[in-house]
């Protein structure tokens, strides 16, 4: 046990004498610059804007394809990019745009609904963005008739 003490103490006065160059003085101001730039530059984000976030199809036919565009813009000071798109489901297809949304610019993202289920349908799109929060949620709905059976009327839902 007194060794361990000893040879930790040591380790410590050994630590403590070799620091004694000032490690300020081997900083390059250049350097500071380039890392402030940096910096500021990163604290510089997009910010994802929809005009709607959820669509509501109304009552569609089971197996009735469907489709509806989010439109949206870049509220932000830095380009948007969309690195992910995906829906709840394999029913519902989202297409994200490819290219980078420029400060200011807009940008649509097409999501396509094949009309499975039936009755009250809801479907959430999550879009995974370079943004602060770094993901955003859509929804799309839509009350399905079944085929080849009695349609059901949508009973409006309390908000």
């Amino acid at each position: 046990m007194k060794r361990t003490i000893l040879a930790l103490s040591l380790a410590a006065v050994f630590a403590l004498v070799a620091c004694k160059d000032k490690a300020s003085s081997k900083i390059n101001a250049s350097n500071v610059d380039v890392a402030a730039e940096r910096d500021a530059a990163a604290k510089s984000l997009p910010v994802m804007t929809f005009e709607e976030v959820e669509h509501d199809f109304g009552t569609i036919e089971q197996g009735t394809p469907v489709e509806t565009i989010f439109k949206f813009t870049n509220t932000g000071d830095a380009p948007l990019i969309i690195t992910n798109a995906k829906s709840s489901c394999g029913c519902t297809v989202p297409s994200p745009p490819k290219d980078p949304i420029a400060p200011g610019s807009t940008g649509e993202l097409l999501v396509k609904f094949n009309g499975s289920g039936q009755n009250q349908v809801t479907k959430t799109i999550t879009v995974t963005a370079n943004t602060e929060k770094g993901s955003e949620i859509l929804r799309i709905k839509a009350f399905v008739n079944p085929k080849n059976g009695p349609a059901a009327a949508a009973v409006p839902l309390k908000k």
